[in-house]
């Protein structure tokens, strides 16, 4: 029997953003839990822009927070500016965003890790895999089985099971114009020896490229030529869990800059030299974070391009130019740099590149992001082909959750579609692959307005509770929440507006309601018109229900007339009444097509089933589907080149080979 240096229940490799959420998750369900890092000083580093969510993004970071994750408690620690984006538009796709303090959000996620019980933090280098013969031959179960790790050193670790976090490590490789050299990020090195261990796994693998945008030095820059993007007064916190975010009242603000006629010319001029166009790169990125040559190649007609210029801490001047990826020469971005106004004389302190790494071809994972052929190995984050930290931790929390339920002998935990972006994702993972980095949009959504930032916890923190992540205190929190979202909607339901209570509501002049016309109607109903909004009847509502409002005093914020200054708290669980009233319709719409889609899912199919017996299923069709081995019909209609004629052959096929196994049991 092989002997180890340590032994563990969990071992985590790699300490980014999927590695941090796998191993807290892992320690906070009870298991000794490791989790090693080339260098733990870079714990959490952001190593492309310093902030957390966006579109759909934020959905992710709601999701993993409901979870019991910990990414939107340390963003509400750490973050500079907090933004709600798409407000002008429905609840559906409002998402919150921020930037962050690059260097204070690795240093506070470090201090979650290390004051976590169960949880240790190791620097070293991973070498390979200890995996041993699975005992069990069924043609359908993996082969082998994970045992632990092996260090460069010559120690051995050994784990029930192995999460692999490594991002752009494995076999890492920069580029910035002409020059080229192995690295796993700038400055840190490659992740050669896993990588090429992880090869001989026999895992189907890609290579991804990602980029970086130059940061400049904020003194060099004249910031009276850009216009200034401030955040919101009062900020909505990422976490439930959060009453306030650490910084409201003290917020920088990003800045607003745009290319020329003159940065077209000059990136015209010497895109030969750029590794995409030369030849030098032959990896596919980001087809939604494209580089400043990119959009420059592909959108000739556009003169000018928007770019952000955001801060990357409060005790630096390091500016980070979103927009502005780019693997150019120094030289050139240098003179790019000359062209935007406002940016003439400004300092580069990091120049932009692209980075080339390996990835393992998702199609090869089961929905809990273990592998099909090594049982106890998961991986999570960019190793599986997606692109951003949000889509990242989302992974990482999964694969802790599941690698946890697996060791303790529990049945895993599997979310779908209409449950959460965090599901969306890993199916569209497992059932499509990806030929390019993959990141989330809402419009990768079924049930969009049914998956909202505003109902995540009510979505997943039962979840989170049952697998042990959410503590009693943020249980009770959230049944409280519940209460007071159920008992205010009640309330909304059955007041009428009467006389009497018109006086007390506020609607503004423009709207110019005739007090006739709504007299008598509930506030639920007044609720349902496009043109009225929960704000306007906060006057009211203080009144009929003050012990909603109680927290008012607490935050100091209180418009005693319109409630526009409500405090994030009360506003946003108001705002969530109000878009369960005023989108019941289409919210009952997407229930009954979520129970149709529930009940696709529950027709699986068998492990033993054979789809080379399919006669009229085209060889094409059943090789992917022998690649994929969907676990349902539904899940087998997602499938690229799977259509609905072939489901219904495999349906159809399920109940001949179903009579056929019976039969001959029976002989």
């Amino acid at each position: 029997m092989q002997q180890f240096t340590e032994q563990f229940d969990v071992v985590v490799v790699g300490a980014g953003h999927a590695g941090c959420e796998a191993a807290m998750a892992a320690a906070r369900m009870g298991l000794k839990t490791a989790l090693y890092t080339l260098n733990v000083d870079l714990i959490a580093q952001m190593s492309c822009n310093p902030a957390i969510g966006g579109i759909a993004k934020g959905h992710l970071v709601r999701e993993v927070d409901a979870l019991g994750g910990i990414m939107g408690e340390v963003t509400d620690a750490v973050g500079i500016q907090f933004r709600l984006l798409n407000t002008s538009r429905g609840p559906a796709v409002w998402s919150p965003r921020a930037q962050c303090d690059k260097q204070d959000y690795r240093l506070k996620m470090r201090e979650v890790l290390e004051s976590q019980p169960n949880l240790k933090i190791k620097q070293a280098e991973v070498a390979g895999l200890i995996l041993e013969p699975s005992a069990v031959t069924a043609s359908e179960t993996p082969d082998r089985i994970i045992r632990g790790i092996k260090l460069r050193d010559g120690r051995t670790v050994g784990a029930a099971a192995v999460i692999i976090t490594t991002g752009t490590f494995l076999n890492g490789l920069i580029h910035c114009g002409e020059q080229q050299y192995p690295a796993g990020r700038s400055g840190e090195p490659a992740a050669v020896l896993l990588g090429e261990a992880l090869k001989a796994l026999g895992l189907r693998g890609c290579r991804l490229k990602t980029g970086t945008p130059p940061r400049l030095d904020g003194r060099s820059i004249d910031w009276s030529k850009f216009e200034q993007q401030p955040g919101d007064l009062d900020p909505t916190p990422f976490s439930f869990r959060t009453r306030q975010v650490a910084h409201h009242d003290s917020q920088v603000p990003c800045y607003i800059a745009w290319t020329t006629a003159e940065t077209q010319r000059i990136i015209r001029e010497n895109v030969h030299r750029s590794p995409m166009y030369s030849g030098q790169i032959q990896s596919i990125g980001p087809r939604y974070c494209p580089s400043i040559e990119d959009k420059i190649v592909k959108f000739p007609d556009k003169i000018t391009h928007q770019l952000f210029l955001e801060p990357e801490g409060l005790h630096t001047h390091e500016i980070y130019v979103n927009g502005l990826s780019t693997s150019l020469p120094v030289e050139v971005q240098m003179e790019i740099l000359k062209s935007i106004p406002g940016l003439e004389t400004a300092e580069m302190l990091r120049p932009g590149y692209a980075i080339e790494y390996d990835s393992i071809d998702p199609t090869e994972l089961e929905r809990t992001l273990e592998t099909k052929k090594i049982a106890g190995l998961l991986l999570a984050g960019q190793i599986n082909g997606t692109s951003g930290y949000e889509e990242a931790a989302c992974q990482g929390l999964m694969a802790g959750i599941n690698a946890s339920l697996r060791v303790k002998g529990e049945a895993p935990l599997i979310l779908d579609r209409t449950e959460a972006y965090t599901a969306i994702l890993i199916d569209d993972l497992i059932s499509k692959g990806t030929s390019e980095p993959y990141r989330m949009f809402t419009s990768r959504a079924e049930f969009r307005l049914h998956l909202r930032i505003d109902n995540a916890d009510r979505r997943l923190t039962p979840y989170g509770r049952k697998v042990g992540l959410i503590s009693d205190a943020a249980w009770q929190d959230f049944q409280a929440k519940q209460q007071r979202l159920a008992a205010m909607k009640k309330l909304l339901e059955k007041t009428k507006l009467t006389n009497a209570m018109q006086e007390r509501v506020n609607f503004p002049p423009p709207l110019a309601i005739d007090p006739a016309s709504v007299g008598g109607q509930s506030f639920a109903q007044l609720l349902k018109r496009p043109e009225i909004i929960v704000e306007h009847l906060v006057p009211a509502l203080r009144e009929l229900s003050p012990e909603f409002f109680i927290r008012e005093a607490a935050s100091g914020i209180r418009e005693a007339t319109t409630g526009a200054t409500l405090p994030s708290e009360v506003r946003n669980e108001l705002k969530s009444v109000e878009t369960e009233i005023k989108y019941e319709g289409y919210l009952l719409q997407q229930q009954r097509a979520i129970a149709r889609l529930k009940k696709a899912e529950l027709h699986t199919i068998p492990e033993w089933f054979d789809y080379g017996s399919i006669s009229g299923l085209s060889r094409e069709v059943q090789e992917t589907l022998l690649k994929i081995r969907p676990r349902t019909l539904a899940h087998a209609s997602r499938i690229p080149g799977v259509t609905a004629a072939a489901v219904s052959l495999v349906h159809v096929y399920i109940e001949i080979q179903s009579k056929r196994r019976e039969q001959a049991a029976a002989i």
